[in-house]
């Protein structure tokens, strides 16, 4: 066994996020298992031997869905029989339409059933996570949810269509994994319409097409807003300097309806700051002064992003969530930037994660 926590469905949107949560968290690098891992029960069990927690995310929402999802749930049964040492704990990210007569619902019942059997079996403790409507950041247009849809239409100038309203409960996917994890046990679910949806993703789209930041009134929003942020390509965006004979002013920061935290840095040449994530937090760049090379990176990804901005002409570049970042100064005098949060810093809880742009 290679670590105390195996992951199936790694490579998938929940998949991402877990991990994610895990590295912010500090907790071992999950062991990943594949499709083809799944379907060889000697390797399997290998990876599954001892192992503190297995999560199994691995399954199919198009196709045959009756069949493909306690099929791939037979796989991992096969390779937990096969364990010398069972896992302590396996948890299924199962739905809550499991059980609800379609063939979505009762294939997801159906892994479930099979899993609970061979864990009681077998003496592990069996975890079955009923989850909502998932969203959040980098999900997948026309199949994660119909969120990253809109987000998507919006992201490429379209306008979202909604056809048969109707109420869904909604669950950030980040709390989703958190659940898995078994670091968080409250389920903050919100009802939203799909009209709803579509109508406060325009307008999120309307404002920050200003460079201005739209009205936040709660976490749903502001994980609502880091979902549609990461659908558009991270780019600097010019800003108007206005002048006159007293000199100059360049509106940095604009926010409906909010306030938020404002700070000023000064960095010395060839210095860099940041090297962190963030998982929630709306952060925003400003060079004032001076010449910048702004870099990011996805989570768990190897592209490098990187931007070359100036005090001479003024542009924001905002973090995307998920994303580790740096800002060094590469000019031969003093870098002087502005930076802006959406919330006020907490050290208790300051959503900040040290990661390595490169």
């Amino acid at each position: 066994m290679t670590s105390s926590l195996v992951l199936t469905g790694a490579g998938g949107f929940l998949g991402w996020h877990v991990r994610v949560l895990a590295r912010s968290l500090g907790l071992p690098e999950p062991s990943i298992v594949d499709r083809a891992m799944l379907a060889d029960p000697e390797r399997l069990a290998s990876a599954l031997d001892g192992a503190d927690r297995v999560i199994h995310i691995a399954g199919i929402n198009r196709g045959d869905v009756a069949a493909g999802n306690p099929n791939l749930a037979a796989q991992l049964a096969a390779g937990l029989r096969a364990c010398g040492t069972p896992p302590k704990t396996v948890v299924f990210a199962n739905s809550i339409q499991a059980g609800n007569g379609t063939p979505y619902g009762d294939g997801k019942a159906a892994a479930a059933a099979l899993l609970s059997e061979t864990t009681r079996w077998l003496g592990s403790e069996f975890v079955d996570v009923l989850l909502p409507n998932l969203f959040g950041e980098h999900g997948r247009p026309h199949y994660n949810s119909v969120i990253a849809t809109f987000c998507r239409l919006l992201a490429d100038g379209g306008v979202p269509q909604v056809s048969g309203d109707r109420e869904l409960e909604l669950l950030h996917v980040t709390d989703a994994a958190g659940i898995l994890l078994g670091t968080n046990d409250e389920v903050p679910t919100v009802r939203r319409t799909v009209r709803q949806l579509a109508d406060q993703l325009d307008r999120f789209a309307s404002v920050y097409r200003t460079a201005e930041i739209p009205e936040l009134m709660d976490r749903f929003d502001v994980r609502l807003f880091n979902t549609y942020r990461s659908h558009l390509a991270p780019a600097p965006v010019g800003l108007t300097r206005h002048a006159d004979a007293r000199g100059s002013l360049v509106e940095t920061v604009k926010v409906h309806g909010g306030g938020g935290q404002t700070f000023c840095s000064s960095t010395v040449p060839g210095v860099t700051r940041g090297q962190h994530f963030h998982l929630a937090k709306v952060e925003r760049f400003v060079v004032v002064r001076g010449e910048a090379q702004i870099s990011m990176r996805r989570v768990l990804h190897d592209e490098v992003l990187s931007f070359r901005v100036s005090g001479d002409e003024p542009a924001v570049v905002d973090m995307p969530t998920m994303w580790a970042h740096n800002i060094t100064n590469v000019g031969g005098g003093e870098l002087t930037t502005l930076f802006w949060s959406n919330d006020l810093f907490d050290p208790a809880n300051p959503d900040t994660y040290p990661e390595p742009v490169a």
